[in-house]
């Protein structure tokens, strides 16, 4: 029996690509350059199955373009608003995502940009590798301690919890919202505070992290109005998408010392970042890496082909979407 052929968009790490092959015959692209739209519609015509990472940008009128053979679309990620669900649906395509491999590397990256942030750790590299440091002096790159201060988690799913453990580690006194109040014994475990609003939040937020998902509800949540809610000098960190910031606030803040830092590992229109960030000191900045650990990328290749499984089985994709 011939096996089923996927188009893979990306190169993958090679343990989720040794499994691809085994099951499949696999159509895999380089990143050199990356893929087209036009690209990957026309190798859709001749495969069973599409796994995708979120640089392709399959809105309603590329799902419109699809060919009537591709039903099943797995995407290399945790977020999926790369991908227009509705048209998806409107076309009997199945699409599931790889939610779980992405939260702890996350959560660290969350953790790093937090400590990065309150001690100026940019700064303190910066003033290295530019052959600029005059010596041990005793108020040079003078930051914070994390312990004792409250952080404030918008948005307390998996990765919002992972952090939250983390920050327990360093002192950190645990506060959160979500449209989900979370179980009493998960509050327990961290020690957490459940606000009922957003603004209840950030009156008390000395650190922020973002930790929601884009949607049309969150989109440019943290803008001007949001900024004015927070304690003077917060930090501010970002590892869910980048969407979720108006930059030109954010920016504003930063430069007026409304707020003291901000440490960003995702942003909006990515790679092309707002100009607004590269001259600005008190930033801390990461090309996305939340996901990169070898643990995290293995993990989520075999969470994507979980899905392709079960849909070549006739059962329920395992992290269904549409």
């Amino acid at each position: 029996m011939s096996k089923k052929k996927i188009l893979i968009t990306w190169p993958l790490p090679e343990a989720a690509m040794a499994r691809a092959r085994a099951s499949y015959d696999v159509i895999a692209h380089g990143d050199n350059p990356r893929i087209t739209i036009d690209e990957l519609l026309e190798t859709a015509k001749s495969v069973d199955a599409l796994l995708i990472t979120l640089n392709e940008k399959c809105r309603k009128d590329v799902i419109d373009r699809m060919p009537d053979n591709i039903k099943c679309i797995s995407t290399y990620s945790i977020g999926f608003d790369h991908i227009d669900l509705d048209a998806c649906k409107a076309r009997g395509i199945k699409v599931g995502n790889a939610p779980h491999g992405v939260t702890v590397a996350t959560a660290e990256i969350a953790m790093l940009l937090l400590l990065g942030s309150a001690r100026r750790a940019s700064e303190g590299e910066k003033m290295i590798r530019t052959r600029s440091w005059p010596g041990w002096q005793p108020l040079q790159l003078v930051g914070q301690r994390l312990d004792g201060k409250k952080l404030g988690i918008y948005g307390f799913g998996k990765i919002g919890q992972a952090l939250a453990q983390r920050a327990r580690g360093f002192d950190m006194d645990i506060h959160y919202y979500d449209i989900y109040r979370a179980k009493p014994e998960v509050e327990a475990k961290y020690n957490a505070t459940y606000h009922d609003s957003l603004d209840s939040l950030l009156k008390v937020s000395q650190f922020f992290s973002i930790n929601a998902p884009s949607t049309p509800e969150t989109r440019y949540f943290f803008n001007k109005a949001t900024i004015e809610k927070l304690p003077q000098g917060a930090i501010v960190v970002n590892t869910a998408r980048g969407d979720l910031v108006k930059d030109d606030d954010m920016i504003a803040a930063l430069k007026s010392g409304r707020l003291a830092y901000a440490g960003l590992d995702v942003f909006a229109g990515e790679p092309k970042i707002n100009e607004g960030y590269y001259d600005l000191p008190n930033t801390f900045l990461f090309p996305h890496l939340g996901s990169a650990a070898i643990e995290a990328r293995n993990q989520m290749g075999f969470e994507s082909l979980d899905n392709i499984d079960a849909f070549f089985a006739g059962k329920d994709m395992p992290f269904k979407l549409a």
